[in-house]
């Protein structure tokens, strides 16, 4: 007999339950898709967070931190991440 595996979905999902978390939640979803989208294209551009640091002029330590959510960004910043991937930034309110 096997067992369905616990996944990450699974937990959010029933974590989602308590108010509390789900506005803390909520309120770092911004920082979790800018993660997300700078993690992927590095990814995509096969670069390691090294190779990203030296093209956006800063440190590895740097783009791990935003990587990792534990740190606030720049608008400079986000500029010279996207020119290290050769795109254009877009910034939106919805």
């Amino acid at each position: 007999m096997s067992r369905r595996v616990y996944t990450f979905e699974d937990h959010l999902k029933e974590s989602l339950h308590d108010p509390a978390f789900r506005r803390t939640w909520q309120a770092s979803e911004v920082e979790y898709q800018l993660s997300r989208q700078i993690i992927a294209q590095r990814l995509r551009r096969k670069m390691t967070q090294g190779d990203l640091a030296v093209k956006a002029k800063t440190t590895q330590a740097v783009i791990s931190r935003l990587e990792r959510m534990t740190s606030g960004v720049s608008l400079g910043l986000l500029k010279r991440i996207a020119e290290a991937f050769g795109t254009r930034l877009k910034v939106g309110f919805e």
